[in-house]
């Protein structure tokens, strides 16, 4: 009676456990632990057997699910250049091998090396070393932000703040992209194709999907394709008939 119980107190109740634990009871290994005198009256087979199937009882819901792997913008960064904030010191350059390897992007938390990306992506953009405010540098920070917030999202799905976050700033980088389109159209170009931006026209016109919209839209197109029949069956009877007679010519 007492692996009966820690066989359901093992299997936790999950959905069909109620037949589940019907089965393992009317087992042979429970029936013959009940009708035995005792842990001391069983033999060392009984018990392997009995062991088994309690390993195969808490096992048999558990699914080894691998989460898929996707590609990383920060992939392409050197480990071994230094954080941003290392970059511009002097002395980290001619400081010994694992000061350096400290202060590198190997030992450096996920934010450095976004740190270092963004850095990586404003220069690709900026107008002058001391450009720091431009449509252009704004942009290329979104889209490290962006990029950054879709990795997260990928890797948890249910994560409803990030995503949050990543429409927005979706948000502010088309209407960046749009202004900068109407006023510098040639920088706009250069912007999307160093930064590797694909820019979508927004629609002309919002219209709201519903059951009675869509029931409409499809009775209409049924009619249109009627009418559309209707008028090839009358063109065709109007169309003169062409005779397969050869024609006589007049005599010369």
């Amino acid at each position: 009676m007492f692996l009966a119980r820690r066989a359901l107190f093992a299997i936790g109740r999950p959905h069909g456990s109620r037949y589940l634990s019907v089965h393992f009871l009317n087992s042979p290994q429970i029936s013959a632990a009940r009708t035995g005198s005792g842990s001391n009256g069983r033999t060392n087979e009984e018990r392997g057997n009995c062991s088994s199937l309690l390993l195969s009882v808490r096992h048999y819901a558990k699914v080894t699910s691998r989460k898929p792997e996707f590609p990383s913008q920060l992939d392409d960064l050197p480990p071994t250049s230094l954080q941003k904030d290392y970059a511009a010191v002097k002395i980290a350059e001619s400081a010994d091998d694992i000061v350096k390897r400290l202060l590198s992007l190997e030992m450096g938390s996920r934010r450095d090396k976004m740190q270092v990306k963004i850095q990586q992506l404003v220069d690709m953009v900026r107008r002058n070393p001391y450009d720091f405010g431009s449509t252009e540098v704004k942009i290329a920070k979104l889209t490290g932000k962006i990029r950054n917030y879709k990795e997260h999202v990928q890797k948890h799905p249910k994560d409803k703040v990030h995503k949050r976050y990543m429409l927005m700033a979706i948000d502010r980088r088309k209407k960046l992209l749009k202004y900068l389109r109407r006023t510098r159209y040639d920088t706009f170009e250069r912007v999307c194709q160093q930064l590797d931006i694909e820019y979508t026209f927004p629609p002309q016109y919002y219209k709201r999907i519903t059951h009675r919209w869509l029931a409409k839209k499809a009775f209409c197109l049924k009619v249109y394709q009627e009418k559309k029949k209707r008028l090839e069956a009358e063109r065709l009877k109007q169309s003169p008939v062409v005779a397969d007679t050869p024609s006589v010519g007049t005599p010369v």
